[in-house]
C-alpha cells in the first residue's frame, strides 16, 4: 500500500505521517487489493483562534475509489473519523458483492417439468 500526503495551509511533519500510517493500516487488512491512500490535510480558516484541521482521504483499488472526509480540532483525530468512514465504506462494499453465478443441475426449477393443471371434475 502506498500512502501519500499533501498539506495544504498545514505542514505536514512526521508525527502526521506515522500517526496517520499506524491509524490506516488496518485498512489494507481489510481490502487486501488497496493500492493507495492519498492523504490531504487542510487548515480550516474559521473564526477561532486556532481553526479546525480537516482530512480528506481516497482510497483506490482497482476500478474504484473511496473518499472520505473529516474535521476535528486536531489531525489525529479527523484522521480517525476519516478511518471509521472509510472503513464502514468498505464493508458495506463487501456485503454488495454477488455471489457467483451457480451451475442450473437436473433439479433446477427451469428444467423441472411444470405439474399439468388438474383434470375439472365431470358434473
Amino acid at each position: 500500500m502506498d500512502l501519500s500526503f499533501t498539506g495544504r495551509g498545514v505542514r505536514v511533519t512526521e508525527d502526521i505521517r506515522i500517526t496517520a500510517e499506524r491509524k490506516l493500516a488496518p485498512l489494507e487488512r481489510l481490502e487486501p487489493r488497496t493500492t493507495r491512500i492519498d492523504v490531504e490535510v487542510i487548515n480550516e480558516h474559521h473564526p477561532r483562534i486556532d481553526g479546525l484541521k480537516r482530512v480528506e482521504a481516497a482510497l483506490r483499488i482497482p476500478r474504484k475509489t473511496f473518499r472520505a472526509e473529516a474535521e476535528a480540532e486536531d489531525v489525529p483525530t479527523a484522521i480517525d473519523r476519516v478511518k471509521d468512514k472509510l472503513e464502514r465504506q468498505l464493508r458495506d462494499h463487501h456485503g454488495k458483492k454477488r455471489p457467483p453465478k451457480q451451475k442450473r443441475g437436473l433439479e433446477s426449477p427451469l428444467t423441472q417439468p411444470e405439474a399439468e393443471p388438474l383434470a375439472q371434475q365431470e358434473e
